[in-house]
């Protein structure tokens, strides 16, 4: 495997488009909204979206391991880990792995600082939130992920949502607004929703490592109605941005993305096996992406118009 494959592979590469989606939504809301593009300074944006992304992957694959959630999941008949794979499976020495994970944090923080520079020193609040909800979503003393009381849902919300959609608008126009706040809230909830998803792989080896996510704490019957639930929020949370002018009214497309999942959760039954929820997690990667990318075509749409 050459250098790059392994990069991918131990950083879970293939998850940033949920990371990539909100930052270009709120770069394409400065742009439409205020006239307001600095092509250089997107590209350190992404760049430093990137590294603080894959670093969250990281520090929760390092500190998975190291709390024994990921060994017990991979020691459970049935139940799918969704780490790498490289610590739980002694394929890569701990001291590496926690090397690289430090230096894609050094790399986001770079970018941090360059953008307050440039932008404000705002811009810092962003970097320092975004790493200390990586970094204690599993890690002590806090592991607010750990809790079960919805605390890593808000979380993952504010840094999926409000954060890189606000973030990316004020590195662009150096001012916040209420506007990519509400833009964010459809692609903050369905990242929501698949960080939630992804818990019914192995949420028994959760409970047996004490991990309580609130699959573990509700059971898998009702934390199953609550994720359609939470679907149908994203959505309706799509429609009022089209309500209060945020976005044109054939930004609605977007509601087309919910009949992926919705086909999925008509075949689960109340309990199933865990393999029966991966078509789930991949329809709900692919509503949060393409929400959010139809979302991100229908401003820049309306801004040519």
């Amino acid at each position: 495997m050459d250098n790059w494959k392994l990069f991918k592979k131990i950083t879970r590469f293939g998850t940033i488009p949920v990371m990539l989606i909100p930052v270009v939504l709120g770069t394409v809301g400065a742009y439409v909204w205020e006239g307001s593009f600095h092509p250089f300074l997107f590209v350190i944006t992404i760049i430093g979206a990137v590294a603080a992304h894959l670093f969250s992957n990281m520090v929760n694959d390092l500190w998975d391991f190291r709390n024994g959630t990921d060994t017990e999941a991979k020691n459970t008949p049935g139940m799918i880990s969704t780490n790498s794979g490289f610590l739980s499976g002694g394929l890569m020495s701990e001291s590496l792995f926690a090397s690289l994970t430090w230096g894609l944090l050094a790399v986001a923080v770079a970018c941090g600082l360059f953008l307050s520079i440039s932008s404000g020193w705002e811009t810092l609040w962003f970097v320092a939130a975004g790493a200390l909800i990586a970094y204690f979503y599993v890690a002590p003393p806090l592991r607010f992920g750990y809790r079960g009381k919805g605390y890593s849902e808000f979380a993952i919300f504010v840094a999926f949502g409000i954060m890189p959609v606000l973030g990316s608008y004020f590195v662009q126009t150096g001012e916040f607004s209420l506007k990519p706040v509400l833009l964010s809230v459809p692609v903050g909830l369905l990242t929501t929703l698949l960080l939630f998803n992804h818990h019914f792989l192995h949420w028994r080896a959760d409970k047996q490592a004490g991990k309580r996510t609130l699959v573990v704490v509700w059971g898998e019957r009702r934390a199953l109605v609550f994720s359609q639930i939470l679907l149908l929020i994203s959505y309706v949370s799509l429609i009022v941005c089209v309500m209060f002018g945020v976005l044109p009214v054939y930004g609605l497309l977007a509601l087309l993305t919910a009949v992926a999942p919705v086909h999925v959760y008509r075949g689960l039954q109340p309990q199933n096996a865990s393999p029966a929820y991966l078509p789930l997690m991949g329809a709900s990667q692919q509503a949060s992406v393409r929400c959010g990318a139809i979302m991100a075509l229908a401003l820049l749409i309306q801004g040519f118009i």
